[in-house]
């Protein structure tokens, strides 16, 4: 009897640390709601015509826009100071009418606000938080909270060329207005398909730019990525840096039981002085264990072609052996 019982116990605590609790999806938009753009970072200076381009986008698709009152204001680095960011971001969670959360711009700074925040309201009354970069702190965060968030062009990436950036707004309106999203992206010779012995895998998908992550460890924000599929996307770092990051992230468990890890941009990195001797992909590969696959060029992240991912939902993610297809339909 004592032995049945103890693997009763084993089983229940498998399936309970292995079980995905579902996230909540925020009402997706429809015309006539109301959207509020907000600078949860970086400052805005000089950067009123973007502002205007992003708020006549979002009223072509028959969305009304709230810009958040202090969103020119100037403090150092940051859109004003640590009050009057999260004033405004605690404005549009508050308000019933305001149907979605948008970043105007990342940088840096929204973790200085995060604690600040008070998320009552938004349980009660979820609206989708956009952004990515700096943003991530808040898609982690409210990841926790059981819903899910909207990793996506900001108002700043309008500032791209026009023709660079189609797929970008199209995805993002198509995630806003609750359309499918799928993607299919290319088969690096460099991928790896670890021990995955089938085509398809399913997960929720979580995750963000790798310092945001690596900042948030040790916090009630850090990310449990068992069984889940994580993305990661970096720019202007290092490749030590990007190094460290990872074997952070390693030894923090983020590898140990993940499902699959898919890579998005890595933009802009830097030479260091000291030649770091291998890829950026090879130092990815050599940092994650070997038994998990890895997929590169996801289009997402600090380049003009930044496709919408809807994090905290169930995706699938097909693999073959030259094309990969990350798919939300499929949950």
């Amino acid at each position: 009897m004592k032995n049945r019982i103890s693997t009763l116990l084993l089983l229940l605590s498998f399936l309970i640390t292995n079980a995905q609790e579902k996230l909540t999806a925020p009402p997706y938009l429809k015309k006539g709601d109301t959207i509020a753009i907000v600078a949860p970072a970086g400052i805005l200076k000089g950067r009123a015509a973007t502002i205007e381009k992003a708020k006549k986008l979002l009223e072509s698709w028959g969305l009304k826009v709230v810009l958040g009152k202090n969103l020119f204001n100037q403090n150092n680095h940051f859109s004003g100071t640590d009050a009057e960011r999260c004033q405004d971001f605690q404005d549009a969670l508050d308000a019933k009418n305001i149907k979605a959360i948008w970043a105007a711009r990342g940088g840096y700074g929204s973790v200085r606000i995060l604690d600040k925040l008070d998320f009552s309201k938004f349980k009660k009354n979820p609206k989708w938080v956009i952004g990515y970069s700096d943003i991530t702190a808040f898609h982690n965060h409210i990841h926790h909270l059981g819903f899910e968030t909207l990793h996506a062009m900001m108002a700043t990436s309008l500032e791209e060329k026009p023709a660079e950036t189609t797929n970008t707004i199209a995805s993002f309106k198509k995630a806003l207005f609750g359309e499918t999203l799928s993607y299919a992206f290319t088969d690096k010779e460099v991928n790896r398909k670890g021990q995955l012995n089938i085509n398809e895998l399913k997960g929720q998908l979580i995750g963000g730019n790798l310092a945001i992550l690596a900042s948030m460890l040790g916090s009630e924000s850090q990310l449990n990525t068992d069984n889940k599929i994580l993305f990661i996307e970096e720019v202007g770092e290092y490749k030590y840096s990007i190094d460290r990051m990872l074997q952070s992230l390693k030894r923090a468990g983020y590898f140990t039981k993940v499902k699959a890890v898919i890579i998005g941009d890595l933009s802009l990195i830097k030479k260091n002085s000291t030649n770091w001797g291998s890829s950026v992909e090879q130092l990815i590969l050599e940092a994650i264990p070997k038994d998990i696959p890895v997929l590169f060029n996801f289009p997402a992240g600090h380049e003009p072609d930044n496709r919408a991912l809807i994090f905290g939902r169930e995706v699938s993610l097909e693999v073959d052996m030259e094309d990969c297809l990350l798919d939300f339909s499929k949950n």
